[in-house]
């Protein structure tokens, strides 16, 4: 089984999460339709932007405590050299090929 280390945001530049989490597409359709109150559902934070796959849970957790040390200019660099134009990612991880 695949673990992920996954970013979301707000909207471009906006607010970011980080998180990590063995089923991305379960995972970001909670935060999607706000199932958990937290952070994610009271900032509107629900576009998949970014992630990476680890094969272990403990290196998956291991990067994601790191990036949070991260300043918010180098999360920004992460995200946008795989998704420039921050496109929602979730749309590909539920096997759709278009909104």
């Amino acid at each position: 089984m695949s673990r992920a280390v996954y970013m979301l945001a707000s909207r471009r530049h906006g607010t970011l999460y980080l998180g990590v989490t063995n089923d991305r597409a379960r995972r970001v359709h909670e935060h999607k339709v706000k199932r958990n109150r937290g952070f994610t559902a009271t900032y509107a934070v629900d576009r998949l932007v970014w992630y990476e796959f680890y094969d272990r849970i403990v290196d998956a957790i291991d990067r994601e405590k790191a990036l949070k040390k991260w300043r918010r200019d180098w999360k920004i660099r992460l995200i946008e050299d795989l998704n420039p134009e921050w496109s929602d990612l979730y749309p590909t991880l539920a096997g759709w090929t278009g909104l």
